[in-house]
């Protein structure tokens, strides 16, 4: 059996191991900062069980007294997977409330294209741009995906209970949440740690490895909009291989994203400025988890025969002790049932108020805007055969 629930100190030597398994920048292999992410991510349980206030717009002279600044300003949550049987950490994922604000933009490149055209040899070129991108909406973010190899395959789709977790903790704590979702997908890496395009394009600006630029990033953004140009980058001067991953995703991450892509997520043309990897966006309330979880309470044990589906419940204590899973369930009117084990695991009872997410079947998809093209970048020659050619607007 398996629970999701709040990283604890004890965890840090399991996700420092984690850490090393892929490239991370919400989970980089440095036992500092992910001892101070747990602790971030403890007191920030705590201030939403105790139902005060979102942080993101509190200005840190009048935050609570326990929260200090760490590594990031706004409110941050780390989930593990336990091995309810042997105590095992097999994974983990993270939440992050607002990324960057006013003042403190969230840092990539958007992604455009650039037709020229010579009337005299009837010959055009399209050139892939990417320009310097600073958004200041401070969009909430999931990063930090990551679970052991030898559970990937497991038949309870762990992964995918890792990864929804978050979208229920959004629909649970809604006001904590900014109205648009992030998700930086992880570009090619290569088995040493490198990217081509950093050391294609980011590395000529800002003399540092991809690594250290990584890691700096968790204490400050600041270096990046001071440093990298403002003016369009023709992305033809790079090297083919540098060209190639931009706005693509290591194959580790393919599944991922295909994931997120059924939840709504849609690449519209911003990519990474360290890796080139594409930012995946949704409309928070848009999400079909977010929208569809609510509170339920809970009724008599039902036995497995009569539970259908999958659904993901969760408990918050007055501690922040944080206690999610899932499981079949039977609808009861008002109430819910789900097997007896389930309600040990979650250490709830009947007539207990539970928060509830159906993965399964899936809420319904509502409609989106239209995706941005998601073709890898390329320069692309064009001939005219007319003698009269025809003008083409840049860009």
């Amino acid at each position: 059996m398996h629970i999701i629930r709040r990283a604890k100190i004890e965890d840090v030597d399991t996700l420092l191991k984690l850490s090393k398994m892929v490239h991370f920048i919400n989970l980089p292999p440095d036992r500092e900062i992910i001892t101070e992410k747990i602790l971030r991510s403890r007191d920030c349980f705590k201030h939403v069980a105790r139902g005060l206030p979102p942080l993101k717009n509190t200005p840190h002279a009048q935050r609570p007294q326990g929260l200090k600044k760490t590594l990031s300003e706004s409110e941050l949550f780390v989930f593990v997977l336990e091995d309810t049987e042997t105590g095992a950490v097999l994974g983990s994922s993270q939440l992050v409330s607002s990324m960057g604000g006013p003042g403190n933009p969230n840092v990539g490149f958007k992604i455009s294209e650039r037709r020229f055209f010579s009337e005299s040899l009837h010959t055009g070129m399209t050139h892939t741009v990417a320009t310097l991108h600073l958004d200041e909406s401070g969009p909430t973010e999931i990063g930090g995906l990551i679970l052991q190899p030898a559970y990937r395959a497991h038949k309870a789709r762990l992964g995918r209970l890792l990864s929804f977790v978050r979208f229920h903790f959004m629909g649970l704590y809604r006001q904590h949440f900014a109205d648009h979702v992030l998700a930086e997908m992880m570009a090619p890496i290569s088995d040493s740690g490198d990217n081509q395009f950093w050391d294609a394009l980011g590395r000529r600006f800002i003399n540092l490895s991809y690594d250290e630029a990584d890691r700096f990033c968790q204490y400050s953004r600041e270096f990046m909009f001071a440093m990298l140009p403002r003016e369009d980058i023709y992305l033809t001067l790079l090297p083919p291989k540098a060209r190639q991953g931009v706005g693509q995703v290591g194959k580790d991450t393919v599944p991922a994203r295909k994931m997120l892509e059924k939840l709504g997520f849609r690449y519209r043309g911003i990519i990474d400025p360290f890796d080139g990897g594409p930012h995946l966006q949704a409309a928070t309330d848009q999400i079909p988890l977010v929208r569809t979880t609510r509170t339920v309470r809970l009724g008599k044990a039902a036995p497995a025969s009569a539970c259908k589906g999958l659904a993901i419940l969760s408990v918050l204590d007055g501690e922040g002790e944080y206690t999610a899973i899932q499981t079949p369930l039977a609808h009861r009117g008002e109430t819910v049932g789900i097997p007896k084990d389930a309600m040990q695991l979650l250490g709830a009872g009947e007539g207990d108020e539970v928060a509830i997410t159906v993965i399964d079947p899936m809420p319904t998809l509502e409609p989106q805007g239209p995706e941005t093209n998601t073709k890898r970048p390329t320069h692309k020659k064009t001939t005219r055969k007319t003698s009269k050619p025809r003008r083409k607007n840049a860009g």
